[in-house]
């Protein structure tokens, strides 16, 4: 996602932007997390002020990448209210087969889906209208469909351009895209959709449980 918008002539992207402050304050053994850390910010009026303030290089629209588990919990929620909230889900039992391949034994807090289903209360509470919620399959399944219907929800038009891209990473991946972002590298556009074979394990199965029940209630909203 952050890819096709990024390829918009009209749009400025930021990756992850809380990531540095999160790793740092959990103590999180991520790759290359020292790294993170060391080359992020970790002053959270800091960051609340670059996402809030004016959009850079004279754009129109800031994508701005989240991850809902950085959001941790002393993180104030009224900034939400700055910028226009879009959520993607997945589901889970794709979020943790791919998530163990680099960190084996998650815990339910690692994933986000609990904290997405919060925020997105938050967020339909603060607006009082429920935000839009694409889900990763119907992306890969009808990417022009899917990112029409995302674009008419946040009121901008759609560009071909977010359909395909140039390979390789960007600028404005984070650092932390040598660990992360191998397989995104490779892609010149939206690949399409395989679903997983895998299992969850079942030292993960109760917690593939409590994360499919955030999955669904936010799954009901899906533009589709």
């Amino acid at each position: 996602m952050m890819r096709a918008w990024g390829n918009r002539y009209d749009t400025v992207v930021v990756d992850e932007p809380f990531y540095a402050y999160y790793l740092r304050a959990t103590g999180k053994a991520h790759p290359g997390a020292g790294e993170v850390i060391a080359t992020g910010e970790t002053d959270l009026r800091k960051v609340v002020a670059h996402l809030t303030g004016p959009i850079a290089n004279g754009k129109r629209i800031f994508f701005q990448k989240q991850m809902t588990h950085h959001l941790l919990p002393e993180i104030d929620r009224e900034w939400l209210g700055v910028v226009t909230n879009c959520f993607l889900i997945r589901d889970p039992r794709e979020v943790i087969s791919s998530y163990i391949k680099k960190r084996k034994d998650p815990a339910l807090e690692d994933l986000g889906f609990v904290q997405q289903a919060e925020i997105f209360d938050f967020v339909r509470t603060r607006t009082n209208a429920v935000p839009p919620v694409v889900d990763a399959k119907d992306v890969l399944q009808n990417p022009e469909g899917t990112l029409g219907l995302l674009c008419e929800a946040v009121g901008v038009e759609f560009s071909n351009s977010m359909l395909s891209w140039p390979p390789g990473l960007r600028d404005t991946d984070g650092i932390w895209a040598k660990h992360w972002y191998g397989e995104v590298a490779k892609t010149t556009s939206f690949q399409r959709y395989r679903p997983t074979s895998s299992e969850v394990p079942a030292r993960l199965r109760e917690i593939y449980r409590q994360c499919y029940e955030c999955y669904e209630r936010l799954y009901e909203h899906r533009l589709h």
